[in-house]
């Protein structure tokens, strides 16, 4: 039960700081983030996270400007 509230604390200050994601979502999404991770095996635990880079990495391009204008 600790970890649910933890969760739903680190998910709501994420939402925060996330656009497109609300406080009440956020806390839901840090709630059911742990037990959908525990569900996963290894190999779809580094598709998650290699995913989760490359739209860091794209999002990151797009907010970079153009140089060239």
């Amino acid at each position: 039960m600790l970890g649910k509230i933890i969760g739903a604390f680190v998910g709501g200050r994420v939402a925060e700081k996330t656009s497109g994601v609300g406080g009440p979502t956020g806390a839901a999404l840090g709630v059911l983030a742990p037990a959908i991770l525990r569900r996963l095996s290894i190999p779809g635990m580094l598709a998650l996270a290699a995913g989760g880079y490359i739209a860091k990495r794209i999002d990151e391009r797009k907010r970079v400007p153009d140089a060239a204008e």
